[in-house]
């Protein structure tokens, strides 16, 4: 199966001077998405991208789906570090805590 993309030109222009093969980059940005997601498995990985051992599938795979999914957490850490936290206090009125007060 074939799959054509239609992208404007001023976009494709810039997408093309940030170098290397445009076709290749969007086959290996979907292909990273979809493993991802469950959808595609380490073989199917190896056939799309014609790669020959187990060390490239694996390079690929750090590179591509491994720093989506830390850009992820570290997201939700942040998140989750940001979120203040009530408490009562001795009289019983309401104090805003960060987390971060917790921390030594």
């Amino acid at each position: 199966m074939n799959l054509n993309v239609e992208i404007p030109d001023d976009v494709a222009e810039r997408l093309n001077a940030v170098g290397g093969d445009l076709s290749r980059r969007a086959l290996e940005a979907l292909v990273a998405e979809e493993y991802r997601q469950g959808h595609l498995t380490k073989s199917d990985v190896r056939r799309l991208l014609s790669l020959e051992s187990s060390q490239d599938i694996d390079n690929f795979l750090k590179t591509h789906v491994l720093r989506i999914g830390h850009a992820l957490q570290d997201l939700e850490g942040n998140l989750n570090r940001e979120l203040p936290v009530l408490r009562l206090g001795a009289t019983g009125a309401l104090h805003r805590r960060d987390i971060y007060d917790d921390v030594s």
